[in-house]
């Protein structure tokens, strides 16, 4: 975790960044689920960096209660964001507390991360598609150390 996440303090972005950055540092960070419908189209589509594909405002909603059970302290940090017409791609780290059994690994109460590689894909100001590709091999490793 030796790369330094971006700070956004006094930062002009886009509209279209300023909706990924609401989306980890607050839907995420914070938990706050009611910023769904406010980002995203009523049948987007995400594929998660954990693996599920989804559509839907409810089954997304699922899918954080998911990934904010299995990891106490659920943090993302923003490492870098790249803006071409209607996408946002970037680069981002996940890590928390594992607290549940995940891929077969029970609880290890051990600070873990992955590297997330979002791709938001934008329709009308909001995000239509959303697909993350993840690390889930390097989080597997560190799940299961000794």
């Amino acid at each position: 975790m030796e790369e330094p996440a971006l700070e956004f303090d006094g930062v002009a972005l886009s509209p279209q960044k300023e909706t990924v950055r609401v989306f980890y540092k607050e839907l995420w960070d914070h938990g706050h689920k009611s910023l769904i419908p406010i980002i995203f189209h009523s049948d987007f589509t995400f594929r998660g960096s954990l693996g599920p594909t989804l559509v839907g405002h409810e089954k997304f909603a699922e899918y954080v209660d998911w990934v904010t059970g299995a990891f106490a302290h659920y943090k993302t940090d923003i490492l870098a964001l790249i803006e071409e017409g209607n996408r946002v791609s970037g680069k981002t780290r996940f890590h928390g507390v594992h607290r549940k059994e995940l891929f077969g690994v029970p609880a290890t109460g051990r600070h873990v991360w992955w590297i997330g590689m979002p791709l938001f894909t934008f329709e009308k100001g909001k995000v239509r598609d959303l697909f993350v590709l993840g690390d889930i091999y390097g989080l597997i490793g560190q799940l299961r150390r000794d």
